[in-house]
């Protein structure tokens, strides 16, 4: 079984910050691959600033050129509307048989968890990987959920947003690949 590690997110855009988490995470977990799922609408967020989906997907596949290991996903544009965790997981393992699916999410979202669709059905069936967050509480943890410390690097999606229409540099914070793109996309 390919073991692949699924690090959903709208990547509004995709940062430096992600690219590094999703390294240090496939090697901590001990996982053949990471497949960044760009996600169209999560369902528990208000993005009326989400670039097209198009977009931020050839982004984050210009931002992933020079990662073997790391794969920007359009899986679930393909699939209904809002995008539901367990969906997607049902249906990657339906399609991909020869996989093991293991989803990755932050300390954030995991105290979150409770509110996800099916969550109860996701820890009964597929194992998490959890890191931590600043500010989150992880707390007492289920013998199915990994706890893996990633190295924090203070870069966001909505900082890179502001800083673009701010006028502001966001060199080193993105790719150099994408930092025309995401200059242009959000000014």
């Amino acid at each position: 079984m390919i073991r692949t590690g699924i690090f959903g997110g709208s990547f509004n855009p995709i940062h430096n910050g992600h690219i590094a988490l999703a390294r240090q995470l496939r090697e901590a977990a001990g996982l053949d691959e990471v497949w960044l799922m760009v996600s169209p609408q999560n369902p528990l967020k208000v993005q009326s600033n989400l670039l097209d989906d198009q977009l931020r997907l050839q982004m984050a596949r210009q931002a992933l050129a020079d990662e073997p290991h790391i794969l920007a996903s359009d899986y679930e544009f393909h699939l209904s509307r809002p995008s539901y965790t367990w969906n997607t997981l049902q249906a990657l393992e339906r399609d991909f048989p020869d996989r093991e699916f293991i989803l990755m999410i932050g300390g954030d979202n995991w105290q979150n968890f409770h509110r996800w669709y099916r969550s109860a059905d996701i820890l009964n069936r597929y194992q998490l990987v959890v890191y931590p967050r600043r500010g989150s509480d992880i707390g007492n943890i289920p013998a199915n959920v990994r706890v893996v410390e990633a190295e924090f690097l203070d870069i966001s999606s909505t900082d890179i947003r502001r800083r673009v229409r701010q006028g502001q540099p966001i060199a080193g914070m993105v790719p150099d690949a994408i930092l025309k793109d995401i200059t242009d996309a959000y000014k």
